[in-house]
């Protein structure tokens, strides 16, 4: 296991404080605030803690209010909204200095029959052909590139050219990426389903830049998560090839709107997540 990942595995051990109260902290980021992903997963899992193991989430809905700071922890509060037959639904506010910085619904369900169909996964290269971000931030003597490979608990391959740098060559709002935990993760799906939660955020706006001629390394451009829903429709994997296939509807208003489907390698469609984020472009 790479030591991000144990890192990260790490952070997301959080403290029960209470009943229904949680405390975690979190990992170093060079804007010095806390990743969006990281609270999400957090949130998810301490609303999980609540809930009946045999329940897993098939769904979330949260929104990004505050932004985080590093050095605070962070104090989970689950609200118990209803626990039926066959679903659980909590309400899960993270919170600092009093305040919430991400409130999220999140619904749990035990395993049942039901109809089986899904689209189906596009043509794509195999993952071990397409470049890999931490194989070229690690070969850059550049101060983000390494810490941002420090940080990498995920192997990232993106099928179209990366954003990283410089605008892609094509205006599109389609992009597919390959993601995979960089090491094994224990076979628990509240794990898996809170590692997903994490590692996408990272991702989600990218068909938004791309469709706008837009680098993640444009000077003066301020980006942050306002929503965010997941709905996971089959049990994953983390740690096995997982590929996103992306695209965004629309960008209006200082806002832009991006989704996903995620399939794992076999062309089984595992999730289906959307986000909407801020663009101010200067």
């Amino acid at each position: 296991m790479s030591a991000p990942l144990a890192g990260l595995l790490d952070v997301l051990q959080l403290e029960q404080t209470g009943e229904n109260s949680f405390r975690g902290r979190s990992l170093p980021q060079l804007n010095g605030r806390v990743y969006g992903g990281q609270v999400l997963a957090q949130t998810l899992l301490a609303a999980g803690r609540t809930v009946d193991p045999t329940r897993t989430p098939h769904s979330l809905h949260g929104y990004f209010l505050r932004p985080g700071d590093l050095e605070e922890p962070i104090e989970f509060q689950v609200e118990r909204l209803r626990d039926g037959r066959s679903f659980s639904a909590r309400r899960t506010h993270a919170l600092q200095f009093g305040k919430p910085i991400l409130s999220m619904t999140a619904s749990f369900q035990e395993p049942q029959g039901g109809i089986e169909e899904s689209q189906e996964m596009p043509q794509a290269p195999d993952p071990m052909t397409v470049d890999s971000a931490v194989e070229k931030f690690s070969a850059m003597d550049h101060p983000v590139a390494k810490f941002w490979t420090s940080q990498a608990a995920f192997d990232i391959r993106h099928v179209e050219e990366p954003l990283y740098l410089a605008p892609a060559s094509e205006r599109t709002d389609r992009q597919m990426v390959w993601m995979r935990a960089r090491g094994p993760v224990a076979d628990d799906q509240l794990t898996h389903r809170a590692l997903m939660a994490y590692a996408c955020d990272q991702l989600m706006l990218e068909p938004v830049l791309r469709r706008g001629g837009l680098s993640w390394a444009l000077k003066g451009m301020s980006i942050a998560s306002l929503d965010h829903a997941m709905w996971w429709h089959r049990d994953a994997r983390v740690d096995e090839w997982l590929l996103y296939v992306q695209s965004s509807p629309s960008a209006q208003g200082g806002r832009g709107l991006g989704s996903a489907r995620v399939f794992a390698q076999d062309g089984t469609l595992v999730a289906s997540i959307a986000q909407e984020g801020m663009l101010r472009i200067p």
